[in-house]
């Protein structure tokens, strides 16, 4: 069962996260399980296996808005500098990237 204190221990900042949904702890879970099944993830990786960087971009944004938002530490360096990488549309290889957020993303599947 997702808890606030798996999610600490996960690296998530979650005073600050949960200050920012009204000190509710029962909405910010919510909107971390949402986080959790956002379909995001996998738009980015098919517009990155497809080389649509604009696509992925605004997949990895919107992830980005979700992630830091949310206070979800682990996953803040990785989801922003994909974004930034396809901002610029850089043609590079983002699986690096892209295994990291994944691995992240399982992890917290994994605390519910």
């Amino acid at each position: 069962m997702l808890t606030v204190d798996a999610l600490k221990a996960f690296g998530a900042d979650t005073e600050d996260a949960v200050a920012r949904c009204m000190g509710k702890e029962d909405f910010y879970l919510m909107l971390v399980n949402k986080a959790i099944d956002d379909t995001n993830y996998e738009k980015l990786r098919d517009a990155v296996a497809r080389k649509d960087y604009e696509a992925g971009f605004s997949a990895a944004h919107a992830l980005k808005g979700i992630i830091t938002n949310l206070s979800l530490t682990p996953m803040v360096r990785p989801v922003t500098e994909i974004t930034e990488l396809l901002r610029n549309n850089t043609d590079t290889d983002y699986s690096g990237l892209l295994d990291d957020i994944e691995a992240q993303r399982s992890k917290l599947e994994a605390l519910r």
